[in-house]
C-alpha cells in the first residue's frame, strides 16, 4: 500500500510541460514525470528511511521514483549486488548522480565500486565511477587525501572518452577533488595539465575547464584559509 500511495502522490505532482523542459538537458524521458528534485526532498523528508520501499520505487522504473528511491534508502542496507543491479538499470545522468550523491557516496564499498565503474565501458556506469568520486569528494568531509589518490589514474584513463555524459563526469570528478585540501589541489592541478596534453578533443576541454576553476581565485583563497 506505501508504493502505491507513494506512486499516487509523485503522479499528483506530475508537470507535463517540466517534462518537456527535461529534454533540452539530455535528461532520459522514459517514465518521467517532470517532479522537481525540492519536490521529491520533501516527500523523502515524509516517508522517511525505508530500506524495502526504496526497492520497490526503483523497480517502478519511473524516473522520479528512482530519485526518490536514492533518497529514502538506508546505505547500511544497501548490498554490492544491488548497487550492481541499479548501475545496469541507469539511462539518465540525473538519476545517475542522484543516486551517487544521496546514497551510494556513503555506502562502505563507495571508494572501490568508483574506480571499477570508471573502467567499465557502458556509458551510464561508466558515468556513476567518475560521479561518484565527485560525490565523495563533495560529501566525505573526514576522508583523507589519501583516500582519492587512486582516482587520478582513473581520471586520466577516462580523459579521452569523448561521450558528453561521460567527459562532463570526469571534469566533475577533478574539479571536486582538487577543492578538497591544498594538496589534492596540486595533483589535480598536475593531472589536469597532463590530460591537457592528451591528443583527444574531450581531454582538453576537460583539462582548461577544470584548470579555470583549480587555478582561480576563489579556489585558492578558500584552500589559503584552510591552511590557517
Amino acid at each position: 500500500m506505501k508504493l502505491q500511495e507513494t506512486l499516487a502522490r509523485l503522479r499528483a505532482l506530475a508537470d507535463p510541460q517540466a517534462v518537456r523542459g527535461m529534454a533540452r538537458f539530455g535528461i532520459s524521458l522514459d517514465g518521467t514525470l517532470g517532479v522537481t528534485v525540492p519536490a521529491l526532498r520533501k516527500l523523502a523528508q515524509e516517508l522517511g528511511k525505508d530500506h524495502a520501499l526504496a526497492q520497490r520505487l526503483w523497480e517502478s522504473g519511473i524516473h522520479e521514483a528512482r530519485i526518490l528511491a536514492a533518497l529514502v534508502d538506508e546505505p547500511e542496507m544497501v548490498s554490492g549486488e544491488q548497487a550492481e543491479r541499479w548501475v545496469r538499470d541507469l539511462d539518465s545522468w540525473d538519476v545517475c548522480d542522484q543516486w551517487c550523491a544521496n546514497l551510494l557516496w556513503a555506502t562502505p564499498f563507495a571508494y572501490d565500486k568508483a574506480v571499477e565503474w570508471s573502467e567499465r565501458e557502458q556509458e551510464f556506469v561508466r558515468r556513476a565511477g567518475f560521479a561518484l568520486m565527485a560525490s565523495l569528494a563533495w560529501k566525505d568531509k573526514g576522508a583523507s587525501d589519501g583516500r582519492f589518490e587512486p582516482f587520478f589514474a582513473a581520471i586520466v584513463a577516462g580523459a579521452r572518452d569523448e561521450r558528453n555524459f561521460v567527459k562532463k563526469a570526469v571534469n566533475w570528478a577533478l574539479r571536486q577533488i582538487g577543492k578538497r585540501s591544498p594538496h589534492l589541489n596540486r595533483r589535480a592541478i598536475a593531472t589536469a595539465q597532463g590530460i591537457q596534453r592528451l591528443d583527444s578533443r574531450s581531454a582538453r576541454w576537460i583539462a582548461s575547464d577544470a584548470l579555470r576553476e583549480l587555478t582561480g581565485d576563489a579556489v585558492q583563497e578558500r584552500l589559503r584559509r584552510r591552511r590557517v
